[in-house]
């Protein structure tokens, strides 16, 4: 049977994580981030449409929010979805965080929010964005979807700034196939997401039942013996088709669902959460061994902890010299079954999908990331002779 890598470090489902139970996911959650409470969404698009919504009806003279330009396509639909309009600042050349200057130059009385976004686990420059909000009157709200258990001086992300929100979608460690959570330090802020809930979440049936089975899909197929039949012939189909959008997953409809996570995935979320974090510290420490290697490449850069910062490590994120040789690295990598993929394809503007929502605008940096990156799995099924072929691929590609 073919061996197929996934993408991302997702924890795997036990057999007996599935047996109905009663659910304590969000008072364990609250509990290991040190809060009284957390608020449970069905995806974390969905929590950042709900902190948006309470955010605006706090302060109804804002009405703009500042991401970065290159971050995931549900971010701008979230945004529309709210009733509010983007702005885009670009990337700090060469890397994750925004420009700092180009973003206190965005920034101004009708900024509501700041989104600040936690890549790849790597924790991004919060205090900065912090500083500009609090000059100009407006939120910080983290986007930590890709974060779960990344901290800073010891503080989990999404708690540096005034809320956040993390994704348990598939991919992103602990998963429930898809969910979100909301946090906050502010009890003001947190009465505010339960009121915006109430308002925007709406039961509904198929998808409970939609995503309950999706999630026993995943506890089923999320090995390297079944992943070619459900992930590896999707993506090497859609790269045959020359459509690299589909083939990483970024190819949304505008339609967010908004409903109640059920119990039931709650309860799995439960017995998975009891093994997460030993799972974290298994994908910490492989990270950590694997970078050094990566780091002898020419023209090579790899994304790793900032100093007093202690990533969560889904993936490696690393950029080439050229996108020339990120592309002859995709050329033999891409569809060799070990985990080698790309995060976002392009720079927000840049999906066809979203030119009615994204202003055109001159993204340089960003636009460069988009062209330069890669991620490598860094799941535990990564064996070690398999990242040593990664890493003899890329020494071999050409630097200009």
């Amino acid at each position: 049977m073919r061996r197929e890598l996934p993408p991302t470090a997702g924890l795997p489902l036990h057999p007996s994580d599935l047996w109905p139970r009663r659910a304590s996911f969000a008072a364990d959650l609250a509990a290991w981030l040190a809060l009284p409470e957390v608020q449970l969404e069905c995806s974390g698009t969905a929590a950042m449409v709900v902190a948006l919504h309470a955010m605006h009806r706090l302060r109804p003279q804002r009405d703009e929010v500042v991401v970065p330009a290159w971050t995931c396509p549900l971010v701008a639909l979230a945004i529309h979805r709210a009733g509010l309009k983007l702005k885009l600042c670009d990337l700090a050349p060469g890397g994750i965080d925004m420009d700092a200057a180009q973003l206190a130059a965005l920034c101004g009385p009708r900024t509501l929010a700041i989104v600040p976004t936690h890549l790849a686990g790597r924790v991004v420059d919060v205090p900065a964005a912090m500083a500009v909000a609090q000059a100009c009157g407006a939120y910080v709200l983290e986007d930590a979807a890709q974060a779960l258990g990344a901290r800073r001086d010891g503080a989990s992300v999404g708690l540096l700034g005034d809320a956040g929100f993390f994704s348990l979608a598939v991919g992103k460690g602990l998963t429930l196939y898809e969910g979100g959570v909301l946090v906050s330090r502010e009890p003001q802020l947190r009465r505010a997401f339960a009121e915006s809930r109430r308002e925007v979440i709406r039961p509904s049936l198929r998808w409970s039942v939609q995503r309950a089975v999706e999630l026993l899909g995943y506890a089923v197929a999320y090995r390297p013996s079944l992943l070619y039949a459900v992930y590896g012939k999707p993506l090497r189909a859609a790269l045959a088709q020359g459509d690299p959008v589909a083939a990483v997953g970024d190819d949304f409809g505008p339609d967010i669902p908004l409903h109640p996570l059920g119990r039931w995935r709650q309860g799995v979320g439960t017995a998975a959460f009891a093994r997460l974090p030993a799972f974290l510290d298994t994908t910490r420490r492989q990270a950590l061994a694997r970078l050094d290697a990566l780091r002898t490449l020419p023209g090579v850069e790899v994304f790793g902890d900032a100093p007093g910062t202690q990533g969560a490590w889904p993936f490696l994120l690393l950029t080439l010299p050229t996108s020339a040789a990120r592309d002859a690295a995709l050329d033999r990598l891409w569809t060799a079954g070990l985990g080698v993929s790309r995060l976002f394809i392009h720079a927000l503007p840049d999906y066809g999908y979203l030119r009615d929502l994204v202003p055109a605008t001159p993204l340089p940096n960003a636009r460069d990331f988009a062209a330069r990156s890669l991620t490598i799995t860094n799941s535990p099924w990564l064996r070690d002779g398999e990242f040593a072929r990664i890493v003899d691929t890329l020494r071999g590609v050409p630097g200009d």
